[in-house]
């Protein structure tokens, strides 16, 4: 068997569902990345939807292969497992490398002070600390 004319109908359906579902989400995600002004917003759009959106890819790609190869094709599992222990690590981390920049940087504008959570200080050992509440 090769190819999806070979693979049966109960079997095709959720496959392209699940790929149509999967690339919506990425789209999504992706249109995310672009519209949204800055950059702690930006970075909601690829973090989130990317999993989910993957999700569905590995899952179609589960199926597809099980039926096509007629034995259980669990690969994917493995992959989606890394990308869910992965994927909200490298967010977070690229987001505190951006509030550390900003801070560093002293922009007041940038949004890492959004939420009174960290403080830019004027001078060294002046200003509002967010323990100073």
């Amino acid at each position: 068997m090769s190819g999806i004319e070979h693979i049966p109908a109960w079997a095709a359906l959720p496959v392209a569902l699940l790929l149509v579902i999967g690339a919506t989400i990425i789209l999504i995600g992706a249109l995310g990345l672009l519209r949204l002004p800055t950059f702690y917003q930006r970075i909601h759009g690829p973090a989130i939807t990317v999993t989910l959106g993957a999700g569905c890819l590995l899952l179609a790609s589960m199926l597809y292969f099980t039926v096509a190869q007629s034995r259980l094709v669990i690969h994917e599992i493995i992959i989606a497992v890394f990308l869910l222990m992965t994927a909200p690590v490298v967010s977070m981390t690229i987001m505190r490398a951006a509030v550390y920049r900003d801070l560093r940087m002293r922009k007041h504008d940038a949004g890492a002070t959004a939420g009174d959570v960290y403080a830019i200080l004027d001078e060294p050992g002046e200003g509002k600390t967010p323990g100073d509440r």
